[in-house]
């Protein structure tokens, strides 16, 4: 392969990472000003039809994942192909300090990249 071929790889992997995180991100920015509309808005097809409305969707968020609605920081890790399935790792510190991993299965659409999943790996409770 050559170095321009590589060169060219690589910026097409910085490129989709930047796009996956700022799906991510902007869900998460929704989140922090119960803006549920913009939050569902990031959420993939098959997951807006299970939930049906934004609402809906929020009172999960926050009952099951308070640490995404209210998060204190977010850090983002690696992301990875696994089984053909594009998962990306987030740290999140909740408000009272504690450090928890989740995992983010994406997905691309037209439109741009959606979360299909989101699975807690880890939530220790440790400090960040």
């Amino acid at each position: 392969m050559s170095l321009a071929v590589i060169i060219g790889l690589a910026g097409a992997a910085q490129a989709q990472n930047a796009e996956i995180e700022a799906t991510i991100g902007g869900q998460i920015e929704a989140f922090l000003v119960d803006d549920f509309d913009r939050a569902f808005s990031f959420a993939s097809p098959n997951i807006q039809r299970v939930f049906r409305t934004p609402e809906s969707f929020g009172a999960m968020v926050k009952g099951g994942y308070p640490m995404v609605w209210r998060p204190s920081n977010v850090r983002f890790l690696e992301l990875r192909e696994i089984s053909g399935a594009v998962w990306q790792k987030v740290m999140i510190t909740d408000g009272k300090g504690r450090a928890h991993i989740l995992d983010y299965q994406m997905i691309e659409q037209e439109s741009g990249w959606k979360i299909n999943a989101v699975q807690v790996l880890d939530s220790s409770g440790a400090s960040a």
